[in-house]
């Protein structure tokens, strides 16, 4: 029974992946808190850090190596200037020497003291064990686990007691669907309705509204910046960015503007036959995930690696479905995706070193259609019966990433995971769900059947499918 927000399932991060860079950052400003909460951050004369599994099989295309080193140096992910990323991390390369929570410098070579070991944990896929060795000649060292979606977790689970007790406090503690959907159907509320009531057990309602603010507009900006960035991404497989010139060629009769705001008005008087609808939500989703695979801000949802598919589809309805949407359908939407989100998390996982790419693109296009289906005024039963629908066809979703890198087949993916969440919002709307014969829960439960049944080499380790048919050379 654990408490999950939906600013848990929403966070604002760097990419490219929210297991593989976010999880690793925000462990290394774990263990640093940890250290000085134990008196010993003073004492640390050298750090060391050893990256197990799926982390070190994709760790250096999912640039593990550098969130380690921005974390470890305190830079935050939510705020910190993206431009000064690889100042940073060159800084440390060519000195050899680090400043330890922004306060302290250490000697560091990332070379030597990032350890790169295929074995697995026997715990979680995404293993880390940091190590800092003392002035009095004493190592300490802490393992953590990345369990995707940017959650880090030990071993021992210490606050696994407190998150419980928090999800007791909930007025409407959600573990699954069915219960989701009898205190809808009991208090004659809708989805986002009852999310809202339970996120108002852990803040108030500016916070809430400040939050959803900012996670719409870095993903607003995060478009934008990908739809008006051309070029290659980087990492050596000399991808090409095609949000530009999709986005260009959408945009050849539209007015000027000058402003993501001002943009998201001017794409609402474009052409919107059904073509264009498909160019555009494509656009909108290989944008976000084009930032992503550049080490760009954005918002994992619910990771990095599927951060394109709730943003373009919140999108399409902005800019095709509703023209007189504000904040407070933007508001509606993120309440379901995030809920639906979390159940999915309780009940599988979304991480796809533990379940493939079903566990990130499967999970948010769930998320997205059952959003989606609220705004456009389907009931409860309709909204689950569309995260039902989107997750059945993505059942079985293998992630095998071209040499470790959020790109192909990645980002096209996102494309595939929109599209797909607005047909299943549509057949969901169409549909009565008392003819369903699949339930929600039962797709969770048989996602996470089938990731536990999965080849580990279909699991983000780069070992089967794309990532061994198709070499580098061929790229």
């Amino acid at each position: 029974m654990e408490c999950i927000s939906i600013f848990d399932m929403l966070k604002i991060g760097i990419g490219p992946s929210s297991s593989h860079t976010l999880g690793p950052w925000r462990a290394a400003e774990r263990w640093i808190t940890e250290l000085k909460a134990e008196d010993r951050f003073e004492s640390v004369e050298k750090i060391q850090i050893q990256v197990y599994g799926s982390l070190s099989l994709t760790g250096k295309g999912h640039a593990t190596d550098y969130a380690l080193m921005l974390g470890l140096s305190g830079a935050d992910p939510v705020t910190m200037p993206v431009a000064d990323i690889h100042t940073i991390v060159k800084e440390i390369q060519q000195t050899k020497k680090l400043i330890f929570g922004g306060e302290r410098v250490l000697p560091f070579d990332d070379q030597k003291d990032i350890c790169f070991n295929k074995k697995f944990l026997p715990f979680h896929a995404n293993g880390l064990k940091f190590e800092a060795f003392l002035k009095n000649g004493t190592k300490k060292s802490k393992k953590y686990y990345s369990i995707g979606g940017g959650f880090v977790v030990v071993e021992e689970r210490k606050n696994a007691k407190k998150k419980r007790a928090t999800f007791n406090t909930f007025p409407y503690p959600i573990q699954k669907g069915d219960e989701l959907l009898e205190y809808c159907l009991r208090e004659k509320k809708m989805i986002s309705e009852l999310v809202l009531i339970n996120e108002r057990a852990l803040r108030n309602d500016g916070e809430i509204d400040s939050q959803l603010q900012n996670v719409w507009h870095t993903m607003l900006e995060c478009m934008y910046i990908g739809c008006h960035t051309e070029g290659q991404l980087p990492g050596g497989l000399q991808v090409r960015r095609r949000a530009f010139e999709m986005h260009k060629q959408l945009m050849a009769k539209a007015d000027k503007y000058d402003s993501p705001e001002n943009w998201l008005q001017t794409i609402r008087g474009t052409e919107v036959k059904f073509r264009q609808i498909l160019k555009w939500v494509s656009c909108f989703a290989l944008s976000v995930n084009e930032v992503n695979a550049s080490l760009g801000r954005v918002v994992t949802a619910p990771t990095n690696g599927s951060a394109g598919v709730i943003p373009a589809v919140l999108m399409y309805y902005m800019v095709i479905e509703n023209h007189e949407a504000d904040f407070k359908q933007i508001k509606q939407f993120l309440l379901v995706a995030g809920e639906i989100g979390s159940i999915f998390k309780k009940g599988a996982t979304i991480s796809a070193a533990m379940g493939g790419c079903q566990a990130e693109i499967g999970v948010s296009s769930a998320m997205a259609a059952g959003a989606l289906t609220e705004v456009l005024g389907g009931t409860p039963e309709q909204v689950l019966m569309a995260a039902e629908i989107a997750m059945e066809h993505h059942l079985g979703l293998t992630c095998d990433p071209i040499g470790g890198l959020v790109q192909i087949p990645c980002i096209e993916r996102n494309s595939m995971g929109a599209i797909k969440a607005i047909n299943a919002a549509e057949l969901a709307l169409h549909s009565d769900p008392k003819d369903a014969k699949v339930p929600l829960d039962k797709v969770v439960q048989t996602m996470w059947e089938t990731a536990k049944d999965m080849n580990s080499k279909y699991k983000e380790t780069s070992q089967g499918g794309l990532a061994v048919g198709v070499f580098l050379s061929d790229c």
